[in-house]
């Protein structure tokens, strides 16, 4: 029987997770898309593997065409470029552990073949935990840090979330990618962890008026805070200083933007939105260093009021 992958290379590595993104419904400012593709150019990661897209996407659909055909482009009667879904598997090496980096497309159809095929080669990469990401567009300051909501495929896994300040989500709807993963990874008694980010949206004239909305496309704010977590996570340590630069420049240019529609559209008392919405929101910011000052403290406290079974060894 062939395998529904194609792996060319197996690392060795003795510790292997695998960070997963794709091109899908919950891809809110390309978290899920973007931020694993901008880990594998920063690590110059190697393309060590795919997933055949055979029979997981449709070509067209009435009324949908544009949104799900492959991309092409021609010159001068010449095609030269066709851009069709791909389920990549690539690998880096950081801090001695092994990094592999998975960018796919959500599957149209036939989605448990699918994610048989992909929790199969996580098998065969001897991957210990996956973690996937995505992001949701929501009302939420785009100054302040992202609330991260998490979902977990064990129940052992729950109490990293409130480690790394993640909120356990209690979403009832239609599934994403994520949800189906991690519900199959659980039945496989695989670990695997979802961090779902919340990214700034903001639409003062309507859905249909764009002229009075902010997108954020590439949200690297929230690549930060999630990236923050998984180098906490997994003891790595992804250089982020990059994306803390990018994150500084996407606030200062969404402050541009909010001056000139306030400036454009007065009626809309658009710094007024912005004030209230500041003030009505909690945030919960990540720190990795609460849990260097929490060990510390209890080593000294072991070290200056030694527990009575010290005493009983003595």
């Amino acid at each position: 029987m062939t395998e529904p992958f194609n792996l060319w290379e197996k690392p060795q590595a003795k510790e292997i997770h695998l960070i997963a993104g794709w091109h899908q419904w919950a891809d809110g400012g390309s978290i899920s898309s973007g931020l694993p593709r901008y880990l594998v150019e920063l690590h110059n990661a190697r393309k060590i593997g795919e997933i055949s897209p055979d029979g997981y996407y449709i070509f067209q659909l009435p009324g949908a065409q544009q949104f799900l055909r492959p991309l092409s482009r021609q010159n001068d009667g010449l095609t030269e470029s066709l851009h069709a879904p791909s389920n990549e598997f690539y690998y880096a090496e950081v801090d001695g552990k092994g990094l592999v980096f998975f960018i796919g497309d959500e599957p149209h159809m036939d989605a448990d073949r699918y994610m048989r095929a992909f929790l199969s080669a996580a098998k065969a990469l001897n991957v210990q935990r996956i973690i996937h990401m995505g992001g949701v567009y929501a009302m939420v300051p785009y100054d302040r840090a992202r609330h991260v909501h998490g979902l977990v495929s064990l129940p052992r896994l729950r109490e990293e979330m409130e480690k790394l300040v993640i909120e356990p989500s209690n979403y009832h709807g239609p599934a994403s990618i994520g949800s189906y993963l991690n519900k199959r990874a659980g039945e496989q008694n695989m670990e695997s962890f979802g961090l779902y980010a919340f990214s700034p949206i903001y639409q003062f004239g309507g859905v249909e008026d764009t002229s009075k909305s902010i997108q954020i496309d590439n949200d690297y704010a929230a690549w930060l805070d999630v990236m923050e977590r998984i180098n906490h996570m997994l003891g790595i340590n992804i250089d982020l200083s990059d994306l803390e630069e990018l994150s500084n420049d996407l606030v200062l240019k969404i402050d541009d933007k909010v001056a000139e529609l306030n400036n454009k559209y007065p009626e809309l008392r658009i710094e007024e939105f912005f004030r209230r919405l500041r003030g009505e929101f909690e945030e919960k910011s990540f720190n990795p260093l609460d849990d260097v000052w929490q060990d510390s403290i209890e080593h000294l406290g072991d070290l200056f009021f030694p527990s009575d079974e010290d005493d009983d060894a003595e």
